[in-house]
């Protein structure tokens, strides 16, 4: 069960690889400048992962319209979301939740997915530039994609 709505969503510092190298992201740094999505999904290089990056990365401009940023959060080192970003032609802001402490603090944890380790499960938050989660859900299986329409839907409100 994914944190609830209305809840302060927990702030987290994730590293992402940049053409300069590894870069901090910071959750807060968006609070009072614009909404956050946060996209987990269990692991790159994996059919459905890949379909809701590349498809997030189609519509990232209607999120920018509704004032979001988007990032996607595996349990993936920052090299190997790189190397797949690139083969995939990503575009999304991928985040490294290698040591799973921010899979853990949203209360995502996949279990042994596929019998290979503990990864995300896939989900998807909206949070407010207030820092407060308007939109929580974690999918019925790693198979199922987030309901983007919902998710469009809070960024709207």
């Amino acid at each position: 069960m994914p944190i609830a709505l209305g809840s302060q969503a927990p702030d987290f510092t994730l590293k992402t690889k940049t053409a300069d190298g590894l870069k901090d992201v910071r959750l807060s740094d968006n609070f009072g400048q614009k909404q956050t999505v946060l996209l987990f999904f269990p692991l790159a290089f994996t059919g459905v992962c890949t379909t809701e990056l590349c498809e997030t990365t189609t519509h990232l401009n209607e999120y920018a319209g509704l004032g979001a940023e988007v990032y996607g959060l595996s349990v993936d080192s920052p090299f190997a979301q790189e190397a797949w970003a690139k083969a995939n032609n990503i575009t999304v802001t991928l985040l490294s939740d290698l040591n799973k402490t921010t899979t853990r603090a949203y209360d995502v944890l996949f279990p042994m997915l596929a019998g290979v380790g503990d990864t995300s499960a896939r989900a998807a938050f909206v949070i407010g530039r207030d820092g407060v989660v308007k939109y929580a859900e974690q999918t019925a299986t790693p198979k199922d994609l987030p309901n983007f329409a919902a998710v469009k839907a809070a960024l709207a409100k």
